[in-house]
């Protein structure tokens, strides 16, 4: 009896623990989903995007050709802030970045690790949407992930990309819904937009 109660009571820990690391892993402490991150400025997408009615490429201007998105410049910023609230108090770093002529430096919210390689100008180009990665920040008053960009969570579209590829023209639209023949339009953008399907989980694809 002693031995099958020290059995029993090694395999409840060993199962509490796995189970308590799998939780850790996933939970948003090491995934960072849900988490919004305060910046030095406080820029909201809520109100430029949301409000505003910005296009992404407004300020993410190498977005389509570029394997970054792209972090804008003050100057940008500044050429709707020199007349816009050029006096408000919250922008006082984006002034002083702009007359200094040193970037600001805005705390990365989405962050892949140096053994993926990821192409921000091959998906949009393959018809995915801006808001399939990063959620609808039209919404965020301060940006935070909504997806763990996991290996597994990649290769659920890598996999299956006409579930989840749209019309060019409808990218950068936030609050896209896919339509009711979404199961026959997907295959078809598919073909469209030249996604070669076999070979897309391939290792190299996003490790080389």
């Amino acid at each position: 009896m002693i031995v099958t109660l020290t059995l029993v009571t090694l395999v409840l820990i060993v199962g509490g623990v796995a189970a308590f690391g799998y939780y850790v892993v996933r939970s948003p402490l090491m995934t960072g989903v849900g988490v919004a991150r305060t910046q030095p400025v406080p820029f909201s997408h809520q109100q430029h995007v949301g409000g505003l009615g910005l296009d992404c490429r407004y300020c993410h201007t190498a977005v389509e050709v570029s394997n970054t998105a792209n972090i804008p410049p003050t100057a940008t910023c500044m050429g709707c802030h020199a007349q816009v609230a050029p006096d408000a108090p919250t922008l006082e770093l984006v002034r002083a970045s702009f007359a200094e002529n040193q970037p600001l430096e805005w705390i990365r919210v989405h962050s892949l690790p140096d053994f993926v390689y990821f192409n921000h100008a091959i998906h949009v180009r393959q018809g995915i949407g801006c808001e399939s990665c990063h959620g609808r920040v039209d919404q965020m008053p301060v940006v935070g992930k909504v997806e763990s960009l996991s290996m597994a969570w990649c290769l659920d579209c890598h996999r299956a990309p006409e579930n989840h590829v749209r019309p060019r023209d409808a990218v950068f639209v936030m609050g896209w819904e896919p339509p009711a023949d979404q199961a026959a339009l997907g295959p078809q953008l598919v073909a469209e937009h030249g996604i070669q399907v076999a070979g897309l989980a391939d290792c190299s694809v996003c490790h080389r």
